[in-house]
């Protein structure tokens, strides 16, 4: 199962470093703990759509800019998931 929070930090992560930006640096232009954004990216956590917004705006980055990457992330893996899950069956069958 792909997580989507695990997703948005990744690419939330991405954008950071593309900007070779640190963690305390936006933490501090969103006003967000460094401890949280970092368990944001890491996927350990759910942001509100407040707290999105906030790490946008340290970002200089839209939202749906970031919900764009995402949607591509999660089509992605949701094709490698789909694929493995077609070959699967096959797999079992020949080693039977």
């Amino acid at each position: 199962m792909v997580l989507v929070r695990g997703l948005l930090g990744d690419v939330l992560r991405r954008k950071r470093l593309r900007q070779g930006r640190t963690l305390r640096e936006v933490s501090a232009d969103a006003r967000v703990s460094l401890g949280y954004l970092s368990e944001v990216e890491r996927g350990q956590k759910e942001a509100s759509s407040e707290l999105l917004a906030a790490i946008c705006m340290a970002l200089e980055v839209p939202l749906s800019a970031v919900f764009a990457e995402v949607s591509e992330d999660l089509a992605r893996e949701e094709a490698l998931v789909l694929a493995h899950t077609a070959i699967e069956p096959e797999v079992v069958a020949s080693a039977a």
